[in-house]
Order: C-alpha cells, then structure tokens, then sequence
C-alpha cells in the first residue's frame, strides 16, 4: 500500500523490440505519468522508442546477457537502482524480463503477460500475472498459477484522429479501396491469407506496415498470384495512425492473436474491422456488431468480408460506429491507467 500523500513509483523491465505490445508500454508509461506515477524503465539499449518515454521515465539501458557472471553484475545493478529509487512496485514486460525480478517483500510484484504462459518458471518471484484477457488468465491457472493471483487489465490505444499520410506517396490512387494489415511477418500474424483474400478484390490494394522473416515469401506469394501491382510493403512504424487514417479499413488475419491492439486502434481511428477468430479478436469483436470476423486460414472468407465493405460503406459505418462505443467503455485511456494505479497502489495489501 502506498502511504497517502506519497507518489507511487514503478520500475518497469521490458525487453521488447518493437510492434504493438511496445505501442501500448509507451502509451500506459505517458499515461501513468499523467496521473502522477514515478517510473524507471530497465530497457536492452538503443530501442527506438525510447524517446517517446525518457521525458516522464528514467530510463536504465543495460545488455541483459544470461552469463553467470554478467548476470551477476546486472542483479546487482538493478538491486542499486531499486535501493536509490525504493519503487512501491516492479512490472515485467515478457515472460524472460522477469528473470530480471528481484523477490522482495518490499515490492509488489508483476509480470505482463500479453501472450498465453507456456511455463510457470519464470515468474517464481511474482505476486501477480496481469493478463490483457481473461483467456490468458485462464490459461495461466490452467497450467498452475492462482487464480486468485491474476488480475485482468486490458488495453487501450493512443491512436486516434490524425491528419493521413498522403496516398500519392505510396503510389496509391484517392479512389482505391486500401485496406491496412499491420504487424510482425511471421507465420502466426497469417498475411499469406490476407494476401490471398485481397489478390481476387479488383479495385482493392492492400498496405501491409510491418516486417519479419516472411516478407520474401510474402513478396514472391503477391508476384504468384497476379496482385503484386496491389501490394505495398511499407516497413515498420512506431506511428500507424497516419496509415490508419488514409485506410478504409483494416484487417487482422492472425493465426494465433492473444488481444489483439490494432484492433482498438482502428476503432479509434474510426476504421472498421475484418479480422479472423483467433483469440483476442474473437473476444473484441461482436460479429457484425462492431466487427466482422472469419475463420482462421479461411481467405475465402476473410475476402467475402471485405468485400461487403467495398460495397457498402453504410456498413463500415454502422460497425464504427459499435465500435466507438465499446471502444470507450471498456478500453479508454482513463479506464485502463486507473486500473494500472489501482492495482500497483493496492495490490501487495489485496494479497494480504
């Protein structure tokens, strides 16, 4: 329990690169910030991000190497930083930078999990699992945590109406139907599928903003099916928003998606969503409510939805529209960092 009058400080261990989960990391750090939180950040160097978080975070870079003796020097670092800052709290920001937490009866601890736990031996020094769904949560006790030690707080998005990136820049006519797929290019995020729904959709042209390993099969997949002219690959961005902006819509074709954040994105963004039932879309979205959803791997399917889009745009508007409303009830800015404050002010008392 924080004493009353005294500010809450957070020290965060995240180890990420970049994508989504690392969108949502500098959104709820700015976020906390607001609210008054004191926040360091134990980061691997030069992570491009950074300079979107160091204004309102103290920023720690160290190499995180698992050698006996460089672990040894990095433990004793972060015990430093810990006595010099006394944080009320530390939050892991994926499975392996929880290693990285101290067991400290002083300090409620945490790890993030925006990804269903494959094993439990990580978080040995955690008070709690924040799990951004309650799939993941289940997924955790199912494999033998406490139920009673999850807390589930989800996402939110600091995308929102933003001026859009000019479409002659990326040799895309005004009167195209783009649709926006954005993430890492890797087999689980199903781009081969979103290419291939697009590839029979004439008028159609698809921008994907990401990069990975897949991007030359991708690439060769788009030529194979006669709709590489329509095709535009983009590279990564720290920023989707402009893209989302000059969108017509979005498309989620993943595999395997525990939540899922581009989807609150679009809906901020007042974009409307075709994604496939895996786990985090399929929780997100009402089937033709506020989304339309179709079968993992079934690009048939997917493509018969964005066509309904291309033909109707009364109907992208009618799913934005359920959208918005979902979208500030139960995943604002507000709503999430309150529950962040909450449980970083108050867990280590709950547990009791």
């Amino acid at each position: 329990m924080v004493p009353e009058g005294e500010a809450l400080r957070v020290v965060h261990v995240h180890l990420g690169i970049k994508g989504g989960a690392e969108r949502f990391f500098v959104s709820l750090v700015n976020a906390l910030a607001e609210r008054g939180v004191e926040q360091k950040a134990l980061l691997f160097p030069d992570r491009v991000w950074k300079k979107d978080i160091e204004a309102v975070c103290g920023i720690e870079e160290m190499r995180f190497s698992r050698s006996h003796i460089a672990r040894f020097f990095t433990n004793r670092r972060i015990a430093g930083i810990n006595r010099a800052f006394r944080p009320h709290a530390m939050m892991s920001w994926m499975p392996q930078a929880t290693r990285w937490i101290p067991k400290d009866p002083n300090i409620l601890t945490a790890a993030r999990l925006g990804d269903y736990p494959e094993r439990l031996d990580y978080f040995v020094n955690c008070d709690y699992l924040v799990c951004n769904t309650p799939d993941i949560a289940r997924a955790a006790a199912g494999i033998g945590w406490d139920i009673n030690r999850t807390r589930v707080i989800s996402n939110f998005t600091d995308v929102g109406k933003v001026p859009p990136i000019d479409r002659a820049e990326l040799d895309t006519p005004q009167d195209a139907f783009v649709i926006l797929g954005m993430g890492r290019f890797v087999d689980r995020k199903g781009f081969d599928t979103l290419i291939r729904a697009v590839a029979p959709l004439e008028g159609a042209i698809l921008w994907l903003v990401g990069e990975g390993p897949e991007e030359p099969m991708l690439r060769q997949l788009a030529t194979d099916l006669g709709c590489a002219d329509r095709v535009r690959f983009l590279g990564w961005s720290m920023d989707p928003g402009p893209y989302l902006a000059a969108a017509d819509a979005l498309s989620i074709p993943s595999r395997h998606e525990p939540l899922g954040n581009v989807v609150l994105e679009a809906w901020a963004a007042g974009k409307p969503v075709v994604a496939t039932a895996s786990e985090g879309p399929s929780w997100l979205i009402e089937n033709n409510v506020n989304g339309l959803l179709a079968p993992i791997d079934d690009h048939t399917a997917v493509s018969t939805a964005l066509a309904r889009l291309l033909a109707d745009p009364s109907l992208g508007a009618r799913l934005v529209e359920a959208a918005s409303v979902k979208l500030e009830k139960s995943h604002s800015r507000k709503a999430i960092a309150d529950a962040y404050v909450r449980f970083l002010s108050e867990g280590r008392g709950e547990r009791g």
